[in-house]
């Protein structure tokens, strides 16, 4: 990988931005896309969007990811200084506890640990994971009072941990979800203005996915374009304790997801494979009978329906603050992306024939 789409990467890793405090990630997305648009806007919520201008009888197509990941929040501060948490999204309580965390506080970071009752003091053959309800973050102070000038109630929290260079080409961080999704539809977009395609291009980059597909509901109705295609990660199901009855044929390495099913439209499903395959990006595919549990679901029931695909990038270990990617898949993912862009108007219109 390059070195400034490389950096851009490790730039939003390292930016924390848990559903509904988006705004210093949303910032920096912004920055990257906004030399290669021809306009770029912010909605109320933060939903961001950059636009490249092409011809106006051809189509439009957005590639879109999600900017929010899971976090924790403080929910009470104890007599004793110590940080009651809830939940921001999906947050895993089998991962939490012994963590390194980061309070964003109004006035800047605040340094805490998750605490952990010694393994000497449990009870053995006893282990349960409490819920994070039932975990507090120690900061170190003696009181309430001390607690209280440094954080308030409603701050967010997120678990501290850095970027791993692992082999093969792979990485390890916080945030895959949703950090490589918003990355793709960047680079795409800035890989495809280049060319100065006939179809009008957006990139979007959406708040609030992890509570519920929220940013996409929001700027859905108001981009209307003629096709979506939302990145987001997907489970590669290929390391050694993937539960047999949930496992998938996906795997890091292989190329990224193309969806089938529900919110899948099957023209914009046979577009990316052609492309695929005549630009000879290797692709995996997905089945989705009901959901895809992706910004997909929103954007093609918007604007009295609009074709849209669920584009995965393959992930291990999801919501976790160990994610793992393949840097070979992003790259696919971007060619793929800014191929089918380049060629939108030889699939255009999209619909199916009834």
């Amino acid at each position: 990988m390059d070195e400034p789409p490389r950096s851009f990467l490790e730039e939003l890793l390292s930016t924390s931005t848990p559903s509904g405090f988006e705004t210093a990630g949303q910032r920096r997305w912004l920055e990257y896309v906004e030399p290669h648009a021809d306009e770029t806007r912010v909605d109320a919520y933060g939903n961001a969007v950059a636009v490249s201008e092409g011809d106006p009888d051809a189509p439009s197509i957005a590639v879109a990811g999600h900017g929010d990941e899971i976090g924790l929040m403080i929910r009470s501060i104890t007599d004793d200084g110590f940080l009651k948490l809830a939940r921001i999204g999906g947050s895993d309580r089998t991962v939490t506890k012994g963590q390194h965390v980061t309070v964003h506080a109004d006035d800047g970071a605040v340094d805490g640990v998750v605490g952990q009752v010694a393994i000497h003091l449990r009870d053995a053959g006893s282990e349960e994971y409490d819920d994070i309800a039932e975990q507090y973050v120690d900061i170190g102070v003696e009181d309430d009072e001390a607690a209280r000038e440094r954080v308030s109630v409603g701050d967010p929290v997120t678990i501290d941990t850095g970027i791993s260079e692992l082999a093969g080409g792979r990485i390890a961080a916080r945030g895959m979800d949703n950090r490589v999704g918003i990355w793709t539809a960047a680079e795409a977009f800035r890989r495809a203005a280049e060319t100065d395609p006939e179809a009008t291009v957006y990139a979007v980059s959406t708040v609030q996915e992890e509570l519920g597909l929220r940013g996409a509901r929001m700027v859905g109705f108001e981009l209307d374009p003629d096709a979506v295609v939302a990145v987001d990660v997907t489970h590669a199901t290929d390391q050694p304790d993937s539960p047999g009855d949930k496992a998938s044929d996906v795997e890091l390495g292989a190329g990224p997801v193309v969806g089938r099913g529900s919110a899948n439209h099957p023209a914009v499903v046979e577009a990316v494979r052609t492309v695929g395959a005549d630009s000879d990006v290797d692709l995996q595919l997905s089945a989705a009978g009901n959901r895809t549990g992706t910004d997909a679901d929103a954007f093609y029931t918007a604007s009295g329906g609009t074709p849209a695909l669920n584009l995965g990038i393959p992930n291990r270990y999801m919501h976790t603050p160990v994610e793992v990617v393949d840097l070979e898949d992003l790259e696919s993912a971007v060619e793929l992306l800014a191929a089918v862009v380049s060629r939108a108007g030889e699939f255009a219109p999209f619909g199916v024939d009834i």
